[in-house]
């Protein structure tokens, strides 16, 4: 009984000693959607609409993401942002909202520019952003989408036509307002 309580003992001091490893980084792998909700309804995309740009990216725990297998299935939102972006800091809780209550219809998807890692990470947790978030390190997706800086909004809808974008941004009830227009039936 003895030797027991000492093996016991030894496992809880060393589980102690061990580093605990650490949370993966917010806007991984982890917040990519699940399956798209049964029934779905969604307004006809208008004829001739532009498609918009196809890319590639690393989310922050370096999951590589392309945007085209989300769109070919739901809608996106993208919102371009960066930690140091006070209008971004303004708005982002009320989108965090917003893209939880739309979860699995319609994915959010951030693309983050000019950023360190720590401080986007606690941005994000801070925030409560659980959406993949694309690191674009040089600024090429964001010129793509003819982004200048922090704050803008584009919505694709499924299959990938660009419908519209907001270079300054739009808040959560605005473009609450937006999604049910443009993509939900």
């Amino acid at each position: 009984m003895r030797i027991a309580a000492v093996l016991l003992a030894v496992v809880i001091a060393l589980g102690a000693c061990s580093d605990p490893e650490p949370p993966a980084p917010a806007g991984g792998a982890t917040a990519l959607p699940g399956p798209v909700p049964t029934g779905l309804a969604l307004r006809p995309v208008p004829p001739d609409t532009p498609g918009a740009p196809v890319f590639t990216g690393a989310l922050t725990d370096g999951t590589n993401l392309a945007v085209a297998d989300l769109w070919a299935e739901r809608p996106v939102v993208l919102l371009f942002f960066s930690s140091w972006c006070t209008t971004c800091a303004e708005r982002q809780d009320a989108l965090s909202e917003l893209a939880r209550g739309y979860r699995d219809r319609v994915v959010f998807v951030g693309v983050v520019t000019e950023d360190e890692p720590a401080e986007l990470d606690a941005y994000l947790r801070t925030h409560k952003a659980e959406f993949p978030v694309v690191v674009d390190a040089d600024g090429t997706i964001s010129r793509s989408y003819a982004v200048r800086e922090p704050g803008a909004v584009a919505v694709v809808a499924k299959g990938g036509a660009l419908l519209r974008g907001w270079p300054g941004g739009l808040n959560a009830s605005t473009l609450d307002q937006r999604i049910r227009e443009l993509l939900l039936g």
